[in-house]
């Protein structure tokens, strides 16, 4: 028999209670902010930090503490620096604040004694986003303070004329435009905490159980079975949580065994449900902070983004669906009987209005011209006002509470993330290095716009990598927004081409963070799961250059109803080929030949001249069609003669 060798002590409940205590004034914030009246913009954002900075010392010190408690000096030297910390970053925090108070009364310039907190606060939220998210972002936010402070020694185009200390105190702190308090953390505490929130709600009162039994339903007489409904399950709960890990955790412990089961290898089992749950980000309705964050910069509202986003997102799923199909083929595995735990009952039909009410909310105030941030307002109160229709929710009533607090603390860790990449957004701004780049990049791609899109494209997914999907969206268009723009790309193409590339950066090898997440659960080797994954969502590095040539895919531009309904014939068309050639099977295996023709013309059928695609359609019927014939040809008996 074990025992826990260290109880809870005092001082882990004063953590948990100052984590508590600030997650419940943020989310009451978000709430306040978003459905009742507006925030001072100064306290809002001075408030969200300081709030922040207790949880994700908390947040940081539990998961330190998930490989054994620290004890003697080791406690007390990580006591000390939390408290350093803690000290540092309200110090910093008040200093901004006093500032901006000065500024909108009087005449005032920051100095070099305003310039001490300000440098404290960078290192003290850097050091946040090193243990809450890992060293990729620290990097990035290190990166933006450095360069400022001495890039004006580097060579060539990366030299900028010089920064003083005081200077690099005001463009990454004493700024509301750019910096750590700049316009994307007002994004984010006005309109995208409210959905984090919602998100959270939404999977604690119950929701998510009955995503998954419907999802079941829908898939019973499909081969793939339970990884269709992985599939199906994870685009509708990776738009409620709006990330990736989140989604594979909350579906994957229950899809992947059932995976493995129908008779897929693990490898397989944790590829698909990662990439289904990487694919949940761009799956509207709701579709994540990122989409939110894109509906403020582009400007064209989030319904559009909703609406724009659609099709895209349908292809991809059209792209899973086939893998599993083609895959079930190759193993042999047919269509099996629903099981009576997976039928739906009385309850999960009370339950679904707990999914299908908020989120019929969500849309209809956002057509009847409701503002984001109060279409997120008013899906809570629906949420929470349905929430009792649910059994479990009347007999633990405080499971409500711990989501709020749980969706508070998601959005605490963001914000703490937006820190580094608001200094990055600082830096970037102040030298012009990204407008340096976009020249680079123009040089380098000459006058054709796909090479241009493939740079792109490679500079997305290195800058991602190993990211969460916001960060790394916001990181890829401030670097390769301005250069794709130049091409004469709209800047909604634009920003949907780096959004895609941003999820896309889960799922690719070495640093597939999806993949891993998944990994442990199928049971199957890491490394081996993130290359099936990157194999299984390759429809998602192809997707974007389809509504960069083709813009009416987006419906809200340029939109023409005829070549609308053919570009999206030939490219379900094209996944379909281009699914087969990676498996080497559709309704037989296919040969070396195959494969490469189907590649082949895959590719060829999305070109913008009639000239080429329309011919490539006619070589690819002729291809599937001898598939048939071939499949249906009997096949000879071992040791026969003619």
């Amino acid at each position: 028999m074990t025992a826990p060798a260290h109880p809870k002590s005092g001082t882990d409940k004063l953590y948990a209670l100052l984590s508590a205590v600030a997650c419940f004034l943020l989310g009451a914030m978000a709430l306040y902010s978003s459905g009742i009246d507006l925030v001072e913009p100064k306290f809002h954002r001075a408030a969200g930090f300081a709030l922040a900075l207790f949880v994700g010392v908390a947040v940081s010190r539990a998961r330190r503490e998930e490989t054994g408690p620290a004890i003697g000096a080791r406690a007390t030297v990580h006591l000390a620096i939390d408290a350093l910390l803690i000290a540092g970053g309200l110090w910093s925090i008040w200093s901004f604040y006093s500032v901006q108070a000065q500024m909108e009364t009087a005449l005032y310039d920051v100095t070099t004694a305003d310039a001490w907190p300000a440098l404290a606060g960078l290192v003290v939220f850097l050091e946040l986003c090193r243990r809450l998210w890992g060293w990729g972002l620290f990097g990035v936010g290190t990166f933006g303070v450095l360069y400022l402070l001495w890039g004006q020694d580097l060579p060539g185009i990366m030299a900028h004329t010089g920064f003083s200390l005081k200077e690099v105190a005001e463009a990454l702190w004493y700024n509301t435009n750019k910096g750590v308090f700049g316009s994307i953390t007002n994004i984010v505490l006005s309109t995208v905490f409210i959905f984090i929130v919602f998100g959270v709600l939404l999977e604690g009162t119950g929701a998510g159980d009955t995503l998954l039994k419907f999802a079941f339903l829908a898939t019973r007489r499909t081969r793939g079975g339970p990884a269709h409904a992985a599939i199906l399950a994870s685009s509708m709960f990776g738009t409620m949580s709006g990330s990736t890990v989140a989604n594979i955790v909350g579906t994957g412990t229950f899809t992947i065994p059932m995976i493995k089961k129908r008779g897929f290898t693990p490898t397989f089992a944790a590829g698909i449900e990662a990439t289904a749950s990487s694919g949940g980000q761009i799956m509207p309705p709701i579709m994540g902070a990122a989409a939110l964050v894109m509906a403020d910069l582009t400007g064209v509202g989030y319904l559009n983004i909703i609406v724009a986003a659609l099709f895209p997102a349908l292809f991809y799923y059209f792209s899973l669906f086939s893998a599993v199909t083609v895959e079930a083929r190759r193993q042999g595995i047919e269509v099996q009987a629903m099981s009576v735990d997976d039928k739906i009952t009385r309850l999960d039909l009370i339950n679904s209005v707990l999914f299908i009410g908020p989120i019929a909310t969500i849309i209809s105030l956002l057509v009847a011209g409701f503002s984001t941030s109060a279409a997120g307002f008013y899906a809570v109160v629906v949420l929470l006002a349905l929430s009792v229709v649910n059994p479990q929710v009347r007999r633990d009533p405080m499971r409500v509470w711990r989501s709020f607090l749980k969706g508070a603390a998601s959005g605490a860790t963001l914000l703490i993330a937006i820190a580094a990449i608001g200094i990055l957004v600082g830096s970037l701004d102040s030298t012009g290095l990204g407008l340096k780049l976009a020249n680079v990049i123009a040089a380098v791609r000459g006058e054709s716009l796909f090479s241009a899109l493939l740079v792109a494209m490679a500079g997305a997914l290195i800058l991602g990598m190993g990211m969460p999907t916001l960060p790394a969206y916001l990181i890829i268009i401030l670097v390769m927004g301005p250069a794709i723009q130049a091409l004469g790309v709209s800047m909604l193409t634009a920003h949907m081409f780096v959004f895609y590339y941003g999820v896309a950066s889960s799922l690719t090898p070495p640093v597939a963070i999806a993949a891993y997440a998944a990994a442990p659960i199928a049971g199957s080797n890491p490394l081996m799961t993130s290359f099936m994954s990157f194999r299984l969502g390759m429809a998602k590095f192809i997707i974007p250059f389809v509504f960069a040539f083709y813009p009416t895919i987006l419906i809200i531009e340029e939109f023409s109803l005829l070549p609308f309904l053919w570009i999206v014939a030939r490219t379900c068309f094209c996944i379909w080929l281009f699914s087969s050639a990676l498996s080497g099977y559709d309704r037989r295996k296919l040969t070396v030949v195959e494969i490469a023709a189907r590649f082949a013309i895959a590719f060829t059928m999305l070109a913008t001249n009639p000239a080429i695609h329309l011919p490539a359609v006619v070589v690819g019927l002729a291809l599937i069609a001898w598939d048939v014939r071939a499949a249906r040809a009997p096949t000879p008996k071992a040791g026969t003669s003619t």
